[in-house]
């Protein structure tokens, strides 16, 4: 069994959606979907989405959910943390070894927790 998809609450999705849009731009991702209240990437047999709540409440992180995005190398991993950042996300782990492997922890526009990794 293999993850295939995993799915993000916004209450911001037009702002959120450029947010990744400018953060995936650098890697084999394509947005596949942008509808009525979801937003749509796909890339190496995994898909990831921005959603507006489907019961119509405001989005809320969920405590101790995290998004692990797993790269070919740290330069990649680096460059990734620093460009969230740039684009306004929030630092929550610097680039660095961590249970034996690169990685490093960002919040998004929203406070989504996100692992970038090698």
């Amino acid at each position: 069994m293999k993850m295939s998809y995993f799915v993000v609450g916004t209450n911001q999705r037009k702002k959120a959606a450029e947010y990744y849009n400018s953060l995936f731009a650098d890697q084999q991702w394509q947005m596949l979907h942008d509808g009525d209240r979801m937003t749509l990437w796909t890339g190496d047999e995994f898909m990831f989405a921005l959603a507006d709540p489907f019961d119509g409440e405001p989005a809320s992180v969920g405590n101790g959910s995290m998004v692990g995005f797993q790269f070919d190398n740290d330069d990649e991993v680096a460059s990734l943390h620093a460009r969230a950042l740039e684009l306004g996300g929030s630092d929550e782990g610097a680039p660095g070894i961590r249970s034996g492997r690169f990685a490093a922890y960002v919040r998004d526009l929203d406070g989504n927790k996100l692992c970038f990794f090698c």
